[in-house]
């Protein structure tokens, strides 16, 4: 739970990121990526996903990255998992947390998980039991919380619903996904006063896309209804496949500018997250998503 002057950070970039990069990256690459993530002060971090490798190349050998990856203290390396089978072998390698989704949308879950809302949910009590007797925790995402981009507008009390289920499950923490990014700051309160009267507001993180630009703008709408957890991805990797060519998730770095300006602590080094994301970049012969990262990496060019 982080404190009311400070906020906790997940760094997805590793895996919602690159999952949705075109290159695939050599585990070797991946794991220099995630240990100069956590170099730059950064501690919690999504490492991988146990999904099948025909479906997300992207995230093929997460069993090697999570074996490479040293331990260390207070910093912890998750992986996503789908099911039982994903989850016995995020085990196998180590993991000592592992992230569960559920869509917000049937029409979402069917497209992208090829079941039911109500059969994710089964799923997910399966993972949840068993991660108990594993004795690892189990954090849960709620995806489409502010629009599907095959059905449109999501109530509010459907995501809640969906959230409390995960909470009773056994998810310590609900991280509401605004996938294809349509949120805006009024609906993002809206919903995070409708889902903090079923979940805990300690327990509800946000993960917010930047497709329309409305990232940034949405966090600091979450902060001020209290949220103090948030999902980010060093320069922006990832996109959004319902709308290509866009901006995906928010930039970790515009993030911490944003968290500067206000304040808050976070723990992390902000130069060297840049300097991380133009390594990263420069594997993936991509240019930053991050608005933070162009301005100040054009002030240092130009010797501002």
């Amino acid at each position: 739970m982080a404190e009311v002057n400070s906020v906790r950070i997940v760094e997805v970039g590793a895996r919602d990121g690159l999952q949705n990069e075109a290159l695939t990256l050599s585990p070797e690459t991946r794991v220099q990526l995630l240990t100069r993530l956590a170099d730059a002060g950064l501690r919690t971090l999504e490492a991988g996903a146990f999904v099948s490798p025909r479906w997300v190349p992207q995230m093929a050998g997460s069993d090697q990255v999570l074996k490479q990856l040293p331990a260390r203290a207070g910093v912890n390396w998750t992986a996503l998992v789908p099911n039982l089978q994903g989850l016995e072998a995020a085990l196998d390698a180590g993991c000592r947390e592992v992230a569960v989704f559920v869509a917000a949308s049937e029409a979402f879950s069917q497209k992208n998980t090829n079941c039911s809302i109500a059969e994710s949910l089964n799923r997910v009590q399966a993972v949840t039991a068993r991660a108990r007797e594993a004795g690892i925790q189990v954090r849960g995402y709620v995806s489409c919380v502010l629009g599907c981009p095959f059905t449109g507008h999501v109530q509010p009390e459907t995501v809640a619903a969906i959230g409390a289920s995960l909470y009773e499950s056994g998810c310590y923490e609900i991280s509401l996904g605004d996938t294809i990014g349509t949120g805006t700051p009024a609906s993002t309160k809206a919903l995070i006063s409708t889902c903090s009267q079923q979940i805990p507001l300690h327990a509800l993180a946000g993960h917010f896309h930047d497709t329309y630009g409305m990232a940034i703008a949405n966090i600091y709408a979450a902060i001020e209804a209290g949220v103090r957890v948030f999902d980010s991805s060093v320069s922006g990797l990832g996109g959004c496949p319902y709308s290509p060519g866009a901006t995906g998730n928010v930039a970790t770095e515009d993030l911490i500018y944003l968290l500067d300006g206000l304040g808050l602590k976070h723990g992390v080094n902000l130069e060297s997250l840049i300097e991380t994301g133009v390594f990263i970049n420069a594997a993936l012969n991509r240019k930053t998503s991050s608005s933070v990262a162009r301005a100040l990496l054009t002030k240092k060019v130009m010797g501002v």
